[in-house]
């Protein structure tokens, strides 16, 4: 087994700067990526499970079915590097098809990422795995001097692109564009325009579990930065914007209330509401659009039940 972790810590005064920074705005905002402690991460994995939420199932389905096709598109190669890999789960197909000599896995919660990479090394004995405890949004380019040399595929999953805008998407596919190489891949997942209703009830599931999820970033700043939002003073809200093609998620003061957070008062009107995240969907040709602006070239797609994997070189 060949395992290494590195870990690139978030300190906690990009914390405190991007919180206080978002709460000072207007309107109101604080960087999904915050959402991901461990209790985070945990409530992400409970709503990856919802019967609600398809999305993960769907791809799963998807990369299952379509792997052949797949492995035989993004052709022999070295590494997979998988940024946002989480609980290195949805890798694992891949691995057992194109059986690469590395993998590197990027994931802003070091520690769950450490024990899975760790645990994956043990499985694949074979395989070099490098865990990179690292917010990779913004310190990206610091994972190409742990990449080994040879053909690369940036791996993904999971429509974790629909959390950024258009141009910052595009931006970040720039920079993906990068770190492959001249001769490398991307192998990307992403949510498609649908029914309304079905995309509204995936982020509303009866459990309450995405609530949950949305009001564990005020504990978290409660925990972290010396806060004291009080979470039953807030309503988890969370809509379709057909006009932008976006889920938004947002946070609903109940009250007039003014809050503490590292030393600093913040005031929110009834009504008002904090933003957490968007989580845009798209047409295939608008995807291959933005992938195009960042210097990526369409090599193939597949789609099954609203859910697509697109190739590109």
């Amino acid at each position: 087994m060949a395992f290494t972790f590195r870990d690139f810590p978030v300190a906690a005064d990009d914390l405190r700067s991007d919180v206080l920074a978002g709460l000072a705005a207007c309107p109101k905002s604080i960087p999904p990526k915050y959402f991901y402690d461990e209790a985070g991460c945990r409530l992400f994995e409970a709503i990856c499970a919802q019967p609600e939420y398809a999305l993960c199932r769907t791809e799963r389905a998807l990369m299952a079915s379509r792997l052949p096709d797949i492995a035989a598109a993004v052709g022999p190669l070295d590494c997979i590097v998988e940024p946002g890999a989480g609980e290195c789960s949805k890798v694992r197909l891949l691995l057992d098809a194109l059986q690469p000599a590395h993998l590197v896995v990027l994931d802003i919660a070091g520690a769950p990422l450490a024990a899975a990479a760790q645990a994956l090394a043990h499985a694949y004995p074979q395989l070099a795995v490098t865990a990179l405890g690292m917010d990779f949004i913004r310190d990206l380019e610091a994972a190409a001097p742990c990449l080994p040399p040879g053909r690369r595929l940036i791996y993904y999953p999971g429509s974790s692109i629909g959390n950024f805008a258009p141009d910052t998407a595009t931006a970040l596919l720039a920079r993906f564009r990068r770190l492959a190489g001249a001769d490398g891949r991307l192998l990307i997942g992403f949510d498609l325009k649908k029914d309304p209703l079905l995309l509204h009830a995936a982020y509303n599931d009866a459990a309450g579990i995405t609530a949950a999820f949305n009001l564990n970033l005020l504990e978290r700043l409660n925990r972290e930065l010396d806060a004291d939002f009080d979470p039953t003073r807030f309503r988890h809200y969370a809509f379709y914007n057909p006009v932008a093609g976006r889920i938004e998620m947002h946070l609903v003061s109940l009250a007039a209330q003014t809050v503490s957070v590292a030393g600093r008062r913040f005031h929110f009107a009834l009504g008002e509401t904090l933003h957490t995240e968007h989580s845009y969907k798209f047409r295939r040709d608008e995807f291959s659009t933005i992938a195009g602006n960042a210097g990526w070239k369409l090599v193939d797609d597949w789609e099954q039940q609203g859910f697509a994997v697109q190739l590109y070189g």
